[in-house]
């Protein structure tokens, strides 16, 4: 008996991330594609009059629209997300979740790949509580999210995703993907060069190129699904994708050779002198921004990359994650 191609729903299908999924998936498996988005004029990079691909068109929150597709898809990749009104961050992030889930069928769908964002985890991929204490609407739903979906009847069937810092697309805007957020902001932090070179900042992050979680996805999507492997989590898998992590100063030291800005022994930012430049600045900053102030170290353990699953990362360091943004090297902006 021949065995049907995986029906595969992604969610948020016109953003970066929902588009590299996408395009890894349609170049390296044979599955069908259910792209739910809700502008097809934002879908850049993969051609709607694909065979395998069929548009979804609508809001998150209109799921009961297409519950007779929900039924039959077998496998989901949710990156779909809101933030800004607490009101739709709560309805998208929590609540159309809570349905969507409800209107697969569970003799059908073999695994989903719910996003959520690493800053709602400490170091060692635990829940942290400060997320919902002091979290932004955005932070808090997810948070809140991660909590339900551990008692879910299909909480095994779920791998959660937790993406650090995003790259992706180009500055220019010349790549068929969308441009990231953080990739936007290369352009803008570059102008302020002149000053970070005399800063020195005790803190470290990860970071991911969206072609690297597409990859992750793509692969987990299209290979036999498990139950949680990790030690130490619940029936849920979480899965922090990040490359190894990176201090503030070395990632200042490489953008400055990058556009070429001579960098100075530099000024600690002693936690004592960024509370009075928040005084003295017009800065606005809720309990979330403080709360990160003074955690500075987001790193986790362990890190996801492709490697992982026998795959190559795209992005593996800052340097060519710059070189492939086309962030000018040492030209003007």
């Amino acid at each position: 008996m021949i065995q049907a191609p995986e029906r595969i729903l992604i969610t948020g299908a016109s953003g970066c991330v929902g588009q590299y999924t996408a395009a890894w998936l349609l170049e390296n498996s044979d599955a069908e594609l259910l792209l739910w988005l809700r502008d097809p004029a934002k879908l850049s990079a993969i051609s709607a009059d694909q065979p395998r691909v069929r548009l979804l068109i609508g809001d998150l929150r209109e799921t009961d629209r297409f519950a007779s597709e929900l039924s039959t898809v077998t496998r989901v990749i949710h990156t779909a997300t809101a933030w800004g009104d607490p009101e739709r961050a709560h309805q998208v992030n929590v609540v159309a979740v809570k349905r969507m889930l409800a209107l697969l069928n569970p003799a059908v769908v073999e695994q989903i790949i719910y996003f959520s964002t690493a800053s709602i985890l400490d170091r060692s991929l635990q829940p942290l509580q400060e997320a919902l204490a002091y979290g932004t609407e955005y932070i808090q739903t997810k948070a809140q999210c991660l909590r339900e979906l551990e008692q879910h009847p299909l909480a095994e069937r779920i791998v959660a995703v937790f993406p650090t810092l995003v790259f992706g697309g180009r500055v220019d805007g010349t790549s068929p993907f969308p441009t990231s957020y953080l990739t936007e902001g290369l352009a803008e932090a570059s102008k302020w060069l002149w000053l970070a070179r005399w800063l020195r900042a005790d803190a470290s992050f990860h970071f991911i190129h969206a072609a690297d979680i597409a990859a992750i996805c793509g692969i987990l999507a299209t290979t036999p699904h498990q139950p949680n492997p990790e030690p130490g989590q619940g029936p849920v898998r979480r899965l922090v994708m990040g490359q190894p992590w990176i201090s503030v100063n070395d990632a200042v030291a490489t953008l400055c050779r990058w556009r070429g800005v001579s960098r100075t022994p530099g000024i600690p930012l002693w936690s004592w002198l960024i509370e009075g430049l928040i005084k003295i600045l017009p800065i606005e900053i809720n309990a979330w921004d403080r709360f990160s102030i003074h955690q500075r170290h987001f790193v986790h353990d362990p890190v996801t990359q492709p490697e992982r699953f026998g795959g190559r990362s795209h992005g593996p360091d800052l340097e060519t994650v710059l070189m492939d943004s086309g962030l000018p090297h040492r030209g003007s902006i």
